[in-house]
């Protein structure tokens, strides 16, 4: 069984080694040990002019969270398993002429790109589920301010407001 390695910050700009076992996430530290049902809607953060965060909208968020991990998971398993195959199969390259072995690396090089890009999302996915079940899940990164109920709706993984997201894509 192969596991996802993803890199972790130790702060300080640094990088831990890349982690062979996967982290429970669901261990939140708010009431309730955990889970949609641990977080307090109420502690959500909303800005000026929006609703207030339900439980319903947070339990589908939640679940939406874990579908989203689950599939990325599985991503990453075909990929992984394409991977092996044509690796394996690039050893059986006898006769193969100078299409036949370029050919084989792009869909090598292609098939790592997929895996490294579902990686990440799934890091980011796992980390913006931690950020619900404990706490910061809606706070800008860079201000500080209340991303915003919608925006959150829409890309959960937000970590920046629209205002700091459009300032960092500017530079």
């Amino acid at each position: 069984m192969t596991t996802a390695r993803h890199k972790t910050s130790t702060g300080a700009g640094r990088v831990a080694a890349p982690s062979r076992t996967r982290t429970p996430v669901g261990t939140g530290a708010r009431a309730g040990g955990g889970g949609a049902e641990s977080v307090d809607p109420a502690e959500l953060p909303v800005r000026a002019g929006e609703d207030p965060w339900t439980s319903e909208e947070v339990a589908e968020l939640h679940a939406e969270l874990i579908t989203e991990m689950e599939r990325l998971q599985a991503e990453i398993d075909a990929s992984e398993a394409a991977i092996t195959g044509l690796m394996r199969d690039s050893n059986d390259g006898a006769g193969d002429d100078q299409v036949d072995a370029g050919t084989k690396n792009i869909s090598r090089e292609s098939e790592l790109a997929l895996a490294n890009n579902a990686r990440d999302s799934l890091a980011q996915t796992e980390r913006a589920l931690a950020r619900l079940e404990n706490v910061g899940f809606g706070v800008c990164e860079s201000c500080g301010q209340a991303i915003g109920k919608a925006r959150m709706q829409a890309f959960p993984r937000a970590t920046l407001c629209v205002q700091c997201k459009a300032k960092q894509e500017r530079r």
